[in-house]
């Protein structure tokens, strides 16, 4: 199988050529850098997201607090971790990159404010 993708892992937007057998790449064209073959394993392989999301607040100055994500989480983890994040109601002032969250579903990653609410 051939999947064509653009690669974002530099600013040259290299139109990538990918050959998949197997679920796993096994040949990748047209990247004019290392990056780009890289990239393209990461995305067929094991495609990976920053989440970016707002959580309800309750006493506080705005009605929602913008979050993140510090670090990416698998693509197939993306709903399940907006179902926890809906559940989710923050009762304390937080500043810009404080952790809210350690550890997140266990995913290895902390779910961090974006924005100082207070």
């Amino acid at each position: 199988m051939i999947k064509k993708i653009t690669c974002i892992a530099c600013p040259q937007g290299c139109p990538l050529t990918v050959e998949i057998e197997q679920g796993r790449v096994s040949k990748v064209g047209g990247n004019k850098c290392p990056k780009g073959e890289e990239y393209a394993k990461q995305e067929i392989e094991n495609p990976q997201r920053i989440l970016t999301s707002a959580i309800l607040t309750q006493g506080l100055h705005l009605k929602m607090a913008p979050v993140r994500t510090n670090k990416p989480i698998p693509k197939n983890k993306i709903f399940a971790a907006m179902s926890e994040i809906k559940k989710l109601r923050l009762d304390r002032p937080v500043r810009v990159e404080e952790v809210i969250i350690e550890d997140f579903m266990k995913l290895g990653v902390d779910l961090i404010a974006t924005r100082t609410v207070e």
